[in-house]
C-alpha cells in the first residue's frame, strides 16, 4: 500500500486544457476543481472591512468607494463567475485561461491597466504537492486565485487588521500584491530548512553506519530538490521582470521591497542548490561506504578461506586411511600413539602461523 501511494504521489497532476482550435481565451474548469468562494478585503488609511462568502453584488457596491480592494477567489470550479470576475476588474482573457489551467510556470505579464504573476506555493509538504496562485494588480485592485483553501497570507490579513498605521493600509495595491508575493516566497524557507536539516542527520547516520533505506531517502530528497529548483529558478525571473520593467502601477518605492523578495528567492535558490550538491555527494558516498563493506566482508571470508586451506590439505591427507600393515610407504603417523593431539597441534600452529603473516603484511 505505501508503495502504491508513494507512485500515486508522484504522479503528474492533469489539467483539463481548451480543445485544439479553441478561441484563445476559452476557460474550462478541471472536474476536480473547488468549489469556487470569494472573500473580499476593503482597505483604505483609516479602516478596512473583510466580507466572507462574498457576491459580485458585493464587488459592484462596494469596489469604487475604497481606495484598494483585494478579492481573494479560493477555487477554480465555477467558470462564470471568474469570467465576471474578469469583466469588473478588466481582466485580459488570455490571462484568466492561465488562471484555470493550473500548471503555469511562474512568470510575470503586463498589461495596459494591470499585471498578471503567476507564482507555485507549497501546498503540502508530506505529499510534495504545489499550487498555483495567481495575482492581478493594477492601480487600486488586487485579485488573487488560488485552487483550494488554505494559503500563506494569514500575517497580510493581520497586519491590514491591525489598529496601528502600517504600510499595508497606505501604499497602495501594488504593495500589497507586493507582501502576498513575499510571503508566499517566505513560504519554503521552513521546508527547504527542514530539508537541510534531514540531510545532515542521514549524513551523521551514515558515517556511523550505512543502511538501504538511507538510499532511498537520499533519492526522494534529491527528487524533491530538483523539483524545488524547477520552481525557484522562474520565480527568480518573474520577480525580476516585476522590477526591470517601468509601469504606472508599480511604483519605485515598491520595486525596493520587490527586490528584497527577489534576495529571498535568491537565498532559497542557493540553499536548493548546496542540498542537491550535498545529496549527490551523499548518494556517491553511500554507494563508496557500501562497497568497501563489501570488500571488507568479502577480504575477511577470503582470509578465512586462506586460513582453512592448509588445514583442509592436511585433514585430506591425514584421512585417506591407507593401512601401514599392507606397506611401509602408507601412513606411518596412523601408529603414532599421541598422532591425533599433534595433528591438531600441528594444524593450530598453521593457523596461527598464517593469522600472524597476515597481521605482520596489515591485511588484518
Amino acid at each position: 500500500m505505501a508503495k502504491a501511494d508513494a507512485v500515486k504521489r508522484r504522479a503528474p497532476a492533469k489539467t483539463r486544457r481548451p480543445p485544439v482550435g479553441a478561441s484563445p481565451g476559452t476557460l474550462i474548469a478541471d472536474p476536480a476543481a473547488r468549489r469556487s468562494e470569494l472573500r473580499l478585503t476593503l482597505i483604505s488609511p483609516e479602516k478596512f472591512k473583510t466580507i466572507d462568502n462574498a457576491s459580485i453584488d458585493d464587488l459592484n457596491v462596494h469596489c469604487d468607494r475604497w481606495p484598494v480592494v483585494w478579492l481573494d477567489c479560493t477555487g477554480l470550479a465555477n467558470i462564470p463567475l471568474i469570467e465576471e470576475i474578469g469583466r469588473i476588474f478588466n481582466l485580459h482573457p488570455l490571462a484568466l485561461e492561465d488562471v484555470v489551467n493550473t500548471d503555469q510556470r511562474p512568470k510575470v505579464d503586463f498589461f495596459e491597466d494591470h499585471a498578471f504573476v503567476v507564482v507555485r506555493m507549497i501546498d503540502d509538504v508530506t505529499a510534495h504537492r504545489y499550487e498555483q496562485i495567481a495575482v492581478f494588480f493594477g492601480k487600486n485592485f488586487v485579485v488573487t486565485f488560488q485552487e483550494r483553501e488554505g494559503d500563506p497570507f494569514d500575517p497580510v490579513r493581520k497586519r491590514i487588521g491591525s489598529s496601528a498605521p502600517n504600510r499595508l493600509r497606505t501604499r497602495g495595491a501594488d504593495y500589497l500584491a507586493y507582501a502576498l508575493i513575499d510571503a508566499i516566497v517566505d513560504s519554503y524557507f521552513p521546508p527547504v530548512e527542514a530539508a537541510g536539516d534531514q540531510v545532515d542527520g542521514i549524513e551523521d547516520e551514515m558515517l556511523h553506519s550505512t543502511h538501504k533505506h538511507q538510499m532511498r531517502q537520499l533519492h526522494e530528497l534529491r527528487r524533491d530538490a530538483n523539483v524545488l529548483k524547477g520552481v525557484l529558478w522562474p520565480m527568480r525571473d518573474a520577480l525580476a521582470t516585476l522590477i526591470r520593467n517601468d509601469v504606472p502601477y508599480v511604483k519605485a518605492e515598491t520595486k525596493v521591497f520587490l527586490n528584497d523578495t527577489l534576495d529571498h528567492s535568491l537565498r532559497l535558490i542557493e540553499l536548493v542548490e548546496t542540498q542537491r550538491d550535498m545529496l549527490t555527494g551523499l548518494i556517491e558516498m553511500h554507494l563508496s561506504l557500501s562497497q568497501a563493506r563489501t570488500n571488507d566482508v568479502i577480504s575477511y571470508l577470503t582470509i578465512v578461506s586462506v586460513i582453512f586451506m592448509p588445514l583442509t590439505f592436511l585433514v585430506g591427507v591425514w584421512g585417506m586411511n591407507f593401512s601401514p600393515d599392507a606397506s611401509p610407504w602408507n601412513m606411518p603417523e596412523l601408529r603414532s600413539y599421541y598422532g591425533y593431539p599433534a595433528a591438531l597441534v600441528f594444524m593450530l600452529l598453521v593457523a596461527i602461523g598464517l593469522i600472524a603473516f597476515f597481521k605482520w603484511k596489515k591485511w588484518l
